[in-house]
């Protein structure tokens, strides 16, 4: 960017600011939307099944496109993507924010997610390349990590803010100026590289529509299979085309010249093992964020902005970890260690929410877990994302980050439905035993969450046990 390094180094954290704006944007809106669902059915008149659509839409484009948009950024630059991905994005919102219709609401959320999926995809590719000093890299990725863990629950504050003080078509409108800021700063601060392979390689199309319908019919099936039943014709059926397309994806990677997805990545060690701690940490942390919220609304009666509030503390701490602790930790010890210790601390914290008491209180009952949820996932998540990323050549970096963005969807969506399944089995076992049914309920969240504390044991315990560490860079610090 210039020949001064402090100049240079303002620049690159400049740069790094306005990615996490973009990003922020992208993770708000997969919560904002859930606070703002009832308003949304009555004002359109949304059945129940139809309602889900909301944020289904979203759901299958931004998971289903996240490794195309990530390969797209390595053939044609990471910089002209993420231009790309805040446009659509943005006008997107605009389209939601104005719909009218059910029909037309529904596609707009549809795009929405497309855009979202290609910004995500390419994000951490450009951090890396911002950032290439083991020390400053730690640091930046605790600031992205920061903004990927505490985005969600920031969007179920601001979400029922919005709903409550105009109404819910500003969930989606307020990401205007602010998608039209993100492309005016990141025109003029986010260096324009050449594309990584430009020349050497063209689009895999076959291997792209198979993996991508893969995915999508994957997700779709995910996120039907507690309405349907896991073990219906239609959910069986579409597990069964994808395990088919899967076939053919791997058959026609293994003979495409230039492949979407080259089958060497996954001999990277420690990109294989940070995206299995991916899915099992995703599994995790989408079960507490989520079960959580819903025993605090339905268990203990709060209203959504008291939920949005009681995330508040554990955004604070994992604030605090993220953007300074962890990024020492890393450089001192390597990734393997605060990996390690961050998500046994992130499965303390789902162990305490796994006794949470029908007549709870949130200082005795929710706060608790709540702070030993931040501390560690404060540490976890930056060495995750340093050990995925930094396994990888440049010209793969956009691929690697599509991997570890489809890692964590699919690990929160097949998590969530698994949990929720549990929850929901464990409640009604409980009401035909002739429980209350807030005893139920309260019972149901319980074997969730310690579920979802083995999964982030597990995940600790993979990192632990698989992940290859460079030597400590201690004199760095």
């Amino acid at each position: 960017m210039t020949d001064n390094p402090a100049a240079a180094h303002a620049a690159r954290w400049r740069a790094l600011a306005v990615l996490c704006l973009g990003v922020l944007m992208i993770v708000l809106d997969m919560t904002i939307v859930n606070v703002a669902l009832p308003s949304i059915r009555s004002d359109l008149g949304f059945s129940d099944a139809s309602l889900a659509w909301v944020v289904n839409a979203y759901l299958l484009t931004s998971g289903g496109f996240l490794l195309l948009g990530g390969r797209l950024g390595d053939l044609f630059g990471h910089r002209r993507l993420f231009l790309i991905g805040i446009t659509m994005f943005t006008l997107a919102s605009l389209a939601c924010g104005l719909a009218g219709g059910r029909a037309f609401l529904i596609g707009a959320r549809a795009l929405q997610g497309f855009g979202g999926a290609i910004v995500d995809a390419v994000a951490l590719s450009l951090i890396v390349a911002l950032f290439t000093e083991i020390g400053e890299r730690a640091r930046a990725m605790g600031v992205f990590g920061f903004v990927c863990s505490c985005g969600g629950s920031i969007g179920v504050l601001l979400g029922g803010l919005l709903t409550s003080a105009l109404n819910w078509h500003w969930i989606f409108l307020v990401n205007i100026p602010v998608g039209i800021a993100v492309l005016v700063a990141s025109v003029r601060l986010l260096p324009a590289a050449a594309p990584q392979l430009a020349g050497a390689a063209h689009l895999d199309v076959a291997g792209a529509l198979t993996v991508t319908s893969a995915l999508v019919l994957a997700i779709y099936a995910i996120v039907n299979g507690n309405d349907i039943g896991w073990l219906s014709g239609q959910t069986l059926g579409l597990l069964a085309v994808v395990a088919v397309l899967l076939a053919m994806f791997l058959l026609i990677e293994v003979r495409a010249p230039s492949p979407m997805i080259p089958l060497h990545l996954f001999r990277r060690r420690n990109l294989t093992v940070a995206n299995i701690v991916g899915v099992l940490w995703a599994a995790a942390m989408f079960a507490w964020f989520f079960m959580s919220a819903l025993y605090m609304q339905l268990v203990l009666g709060y209203r959504p902005m008291q939920v949005g509030l009681a995330f508040l503390p554990s955004n604070l701490i994992m604030a605090a970890c993220s953007l300074g602790l962890s990024a020492k930790l890393v450089v001192r010890f390597g990734n393997r260690v605060p990996l390690a210790v961050g998500l046994l601390l992130a499965a303390g914290g789902l162990f305490l929410f796994a006794g949470v008491p029908l007549q709870g209180s949130f200082i005795a009952n929710v706060l608790p877990g709540m702070i030993l949820l931040g501390i560690g996932a404060g540490i976890a998540f930056n060495p995750v994302l340093l050990a995925a990323m930094g396994d990888v050549e440049p010209t793969e970096s956009g691929l690697a980050s599509g991997i570890v963005n489809t890692s964590f969807m699919m690990g929160g969506a097949l998590g969530l439905a698994v949990l929720a399944s549990l929850a929901s089995y464990r409640t009604t076992a409980r009401l035909a035993q002739g429980a209350e049914r807030l005893a139920a309920l309260t019972h149901g969240y319980q074997a969730a969450f310690l579920l979802g504390g083995i999964f982030a044991a597990l995940a600790a315990l993979t990192g632990a046990a698989l992940l290859r560490s460079p030597a400590p860079a201690a004199a760095i610090v």
